[in-house]
This record gives structure tokens, C-alpha cells and sequence, in this order.
């Protein structure tokens, strides 16, 4: 699976790979003229591993990350969604079960930025947003992270593929799963799910995060692969970023494709949302591919 792979030179977004194998890429999305209204959002809930009895089964296969191995599941969108050629239908599946090349560059960057003593996981609550896979809040857990917590659109997602994942790669010593994190799962829209997401404050509260009174509020670390491929979404992704992320000493990592051709999203449109807001202050720490391939980047987003 390395990040350096000729598919990578192609841009898929919506792949109709038969076999569900994991996509490394995007590839060319053609507008219609009207869009129909998306249904509604699934409901918000927590999924709770011990209730989880998917009859979904993953075959698990290794992910090689520069000498780190993982172990990641494999499933059909066919066996979850009843879906047998699409990666992404809006508003009812966002692409979870595929492992997108931006979760490994996040991972990778992680593990460069822990071993430059750049970056400190042990005893930190950190929040993956979208995390379809989890690898990299999996990557949390191993590191020493004191509270783990995974979000995706789908339920169906964090079931049969997420917790698998963690279940696979860290010592079960509790019914709360992992090492010594405190891991939960939540699924739900962007624009709701704060409201079950544990210690945060969202009643009256600034969304500019600049109350001292929210100062041990929120997640310390907010991480995200492939999230800002929408143009559409990003409003509301940015601002539950907002909400979620402690103040004033939170940070975010965000793995992205520079632009998601079709779409309209990608991560300087994102950038430009974040700058335009003046309230958060972003750096680029990892760029990825180039020449005639779309470049994928790493970006680190604080308060200022």
C-alpha cells in the first residue's frame, strides 16, 4: 500500500472496484445539472461494541506504514450497504470502508512528528472525525492516548469495520476496549453530532472557543483523513471542529488531497475557511506526491 503507487497518478473518488479492495486515489466526478435533495441524516448515536452483533465479518490483511504494521479489515459495501459500484452515495454512505491513501499520510505523519518530539499522544483525548478505518486514532491508543474517540457518518461503518479494526490491533484489557484509552464510537452528521459527543459544552457556547470557562473543554487533538473532499460539507465540518477542539492549546491534524476535482472541496479550500475565519492559525507539515499526480497534504490548524 505504498503511498507511492501509479494509481496514485489517478484521481478516484468513486470507484467501482468489484472486489472491494482497498483504493489508494479518486478518480474524475461529472456534475449533473440538478441534484436531488439529500435524504436525511442517519440519527446520532453511540455504538457500543459489546451490543455490536453484525453478521459482517472483515478479512483482515496488514497495512505496512514505513515499517509499522496494522492491521485493517476488508468488507463489501455490496455485504453492508447493498451497494456494489459506488465508494460514496451522499447523504446515505461517505465512503467508510475504503481505505484512502490520506489515513495512511496521517498515520505516517503522526509517527514522524512523535519521534521528533514534535508531538506528545500519551495522556491525550483525541477525536477522529470521519474515521472510517481509525487507523490513525488506532495509532493513538498505541501511543498512550488517555481517551480515544472515533466518528463516522455511518453506523453500519464503525460495526463492521472500525471496531474490528481496534479490536485487532490493541490488547483488550476491558469492555472498554484498548490499552489504557477510553475508547467510544459515535456516528452521526457533522452538523448534529456534537450534541452526544462526551465533555463538551454546547448550550450558549462561543463558537470561537474564547471563554477561559472552556479551557478544559473539548478534545486535545482532532484528527481527520479525506474529509474535506465537499465543498458542501465544509462549513459544517469546521465548525464542529470549533466546538470540539479544547481551548486554547487544541490541535488538528487533517490529511487531505490538495483538490478533489469534481466536488469542488480539497485541502486549501479548506485552508481558505479556516483563514478567512481568522480564529485558528494552520501550517503545512507534510506534502505527498506532485508532478502530474494531485498532491496530498498535511496540515496542522491551532488556535492563534
Amino acid at each position: 500500500m505504498s503511498a507511492n503507487q501509479s494509481e496514485l497518478d489517478s484521481f478516484r473518488l468513486f470507484s467501482s472496484n468489484e472486489d472491494n479492495k482497498p483504493q489508494l486515489g479518486f478518480s474524475f466526478l461529472d456534475d449533473p445539472p440538478e441534484k436531488p435533495p439529500l435524504p436525511l441524516p442517519p440519527p446520532c448515536l453511540e455504538v457500543v461494541p459489546p451490543q455490536v452483533s453484525s453478521s459482517v465479518k472483515p478479512i483482515l490483511e496488514p497495512v505496512n506504514l514505513d515499517g509499522l504494521t496494522l492491521l485493517k479489515g476488508r468488507v463489501s459495501t455490496h455485504d453492508v450497504f447493498a451497494l456494489s459500484n459506488s465508494d460514496l452515495v451522499p447523504g446515505k454512505y461517505e465512503g467508510g470502508l475504503k481505505l484512502w491513501e490520506g489515513s495512511l499520510d496521517l498515520v505516517k505523519t503522526l509517527r514522524s512528528q512523535v519521534e521528533s518530539n514534535n508531538l506528545s499522544l500519551v495522556g491525550m483525548k483525541v477525536l477522529e472525525l470521519g474515521c472510517g478505518h481509525g487507523l490513525p486514532g488506532i495509532f493513538s491508543c498505541l501511543q498512550g492516548a488517555s481517551a480515544v474517540h472515533f466518528q463516522d457518518f455511518n453506523s453500519e461503518v464503525l460495526e463492521c469495520l472500525t471496531i474490528p479494526n481496534v479490536v485487532a490491533n490493541l490488547p483488550v484489557k476491558s469492555q472498554s476496549l484498548g490499552a489504557d484509552a477510553e475508547v467510544r464510537f459515535f456516528a452521526g452528521d457533522w452538523r448534529e453530532v456534537h450534541q452526544i459527543l462526551p465533555n463538551l459544552q454546547t448550550d450558549d457556547r462561543d463558537s470561537n472557543c474564547n471563554s477561559e470557562s472552556t479551557a478544559s473543554v473539548g478534545y486535545d487533538i482532532i484528527l481527520m483523513a479525506e474529509t474535506v473532499y465537499s465543498i458542501s460539507t465544509l462549513p459544517s465540518l469546521y465548525e464542529l471542529i470549533k466546538k470540539c477542539m479544547s481551548h486554547p492549546h487544541g490541535v488538528v491534524y487533517m490529511a487531505a488531497k490538495k483538490y478533489y476535482f469534481g466536488v469542488g472541496g480539497g485541502s486549501r479550500r479548506f485552508i481558505s475557511l479556516v483563514e478567512k475565519d481568522g480564529v485558528m492559525v494552520a501550517s503545512l507539515i507534510a506534502e505527498v506526491g506532485g508532478g502530474s499526480s494531485n498532491v496530498r497534504e498535511v496540515w496542522k490548524l491551532q488556535f492563534k
